[in-house]
């Protein structure tokens, strides 16, 4: 089933069971850094009583810190233990490891019929991203990416006034991060404040630190021998046998309101622009762009992505304020500016002094961790469910794909391949380490 048609279906209603008195009961695998806020947002917000039963990270460190919160939750390094154990009194599950280990933590709480909520990028690669949605599909559970900003109001402001008509029919749009992490060279990366400096896998080998279990942290992933350039987060971010640099990771975040607002869905080709591609490394700077055919009333459209110092032309010249994050709307009846999180601007702004914006129509969200726990409860719906944070991982996956093949890709969907070029269908997927499978 093509990405396009996954997200258009609304999810099933199925709400828990499992807690004959009330009581959500979560697990939550990843429990440090992003993991740990997760397990603190989850277990401090009042919509919803939740229990945490079960506890796993590969970082005893981190385990222990958690188990001490919460004592009588049961302990775990390997989240294949963990599903092996019990299950029965789990009613979802919160995955927040690394990017390599998102899908086979999830697909497991999928197969069993759990809600499940799962931190950006929702998976490592393409083929992980179509499998975990027609998985979601299938289990009819609540899920949830964790791209935050999602339930914010400005987002939904932003998504309103687009699909209402203010600036137009819309037939191209830009997003741009300042972020410079990942290959690039030194002068570079201190300029840009890189939180490693790597230009080549390390050829010495390294002691992982003692609370660290370096064979579960490589999980799926070909085996290396460990270093401190891969560990802890987020130097593995740079790596593509561990994650996908900035296109996949803060795209996640960025391009979410392109996608929303415009009701994309698979990209017809992708070309990227940026440096030569390493075989091992992904680029601190690049930028991919995107074409679309029409989406219903949607005529079609193109979508830039720049990441480190790369930007759009009319930015560089000066056409537009010059804020170092954003995303750009040119509709035929004027601009939109996105900057951040928190603000937008209509452009020309004298044009649009006396504009009155649209009626509300996008309800405000308690927040996505808040919006997934009320729908694991109650049965209503989330607003980045896999259905559509999977094709959206996808696309973000594509740009990464062209990067990596050096050449203008042609998307088939339906048909999950790329049809013009062999080499770029490599990058889709990969065969996991022995003793781990999503089957």
């Amino acid at each position: 089933m093509a990405a396009s048609s996954l997200a258009l279906l609304p999810q099933t209603r199925k709400a828990f069971a499992a807690s004959p008195n009330g009581r959500l009961n979560l697990a939550f695998i990843g429990v440090g850094g992003r993991g740990g806020r997760n397990l603190k947002t989850m277990t401090e917000q009042s919509l919803v009583d939740v229990q945490v039963v079960a506890l796993c990270d590969v970082n005893r460190q981190n385990l222990g810190i958690a188990s001490k919160l919460f004592p009588e939750a049961r302990t775990y390094e390997d989240f294949r233990e963990l599903y092996a154990d019990r299950t029965d009194d789990i009613d979802a599950v919160v995955v927040s490891t690394t990017e390599h280990t998102h899908a086979y933590a999830t697909m497991p709480a999928l197969k069993m019929g759990k809600h499940v909520y799962c931190e950006k990028p929702l998976t490592l690669n393409v083929d992980e991203a179509r499998r975990i949605t027609q998985a979601a599909e299938s289990a009819g559970v609540k899920t949830q990416m964790g791209t935050q900003i999602h339930g914010l109001p400005n987002y939904r402001r932003v998504v309103e006034l687009i699909q209402s008509g203010a600036i137009g029919a819309v037939r191209e749009a830009h997003v741009w991060v300042s972020r410079a992490w990942g290959l690039q060279s030194k002068e570079d990366s201190d300029r840009n404040q890189d939180r490693v400096f790597v230009s080549e896998r390390p050829s010495e080998t390294m002691t992982p630190p003692s609370y660290l279990n370096w064979d579960l942290w490589i999980g799926p992933a070909p085996m290396r021998p460990y270093h401190e350039v891969y560990f802890p987060g987020p130097k593995w971010y740079r790596w593509w046998d561990f994650g996908n640099g900035t296109m996949s990771d803060l795209g996640s975040h960025r391009v979410d309101l392109p996608w929303w607002a415009l009701k994309l869905d698979a990209p017809q080709t992708i070309e990227a622009f940026g440096p030569e591609p390493h075989p091992e490394i992904a680029p601190a700077s690049m930028h991919v762009t995107y074409e679309y055919d029409a989406r219903g009333e949607m005529p079609p459209c193109k979508l830039t992505w720049y990441q480190g110092d790369h930007k759009p032309e009319i930015w560089n010249e000066g056409g537009i304020p010059q804020w170092a994050n954003g995303a750009l709307f040119i509709g035929e009846d004027g601009k939109m500016l996105l900057s951040d999180y928190s603000k937008y601007v209509l452009l020309p702004e004298a044009e649009f002094a006396n504009f009155n914006p649209p009626e509300q129509f996008i309800p405000d969200s308690p927040g996505q961790h808040e919006e997934w726990l009320v729908a694991c409860r109650d049965g209503s719906e989330t607003a980045s469910p896999f259905s559509y944070s999977g094709p959206l991982t996808e696309a973000n996956h594509l740009g990464n794909v062209a990067f990596r093949a050096g050449e203008k890709i042609k998307w088939d969907s339906k048909a999950l391949r790329v049809t013009n070029s062999d080499i770029a269908n490599t990058f889709l997927g990969r065969e996991p380490r022995s003793g781990w499978s999503l089957d």
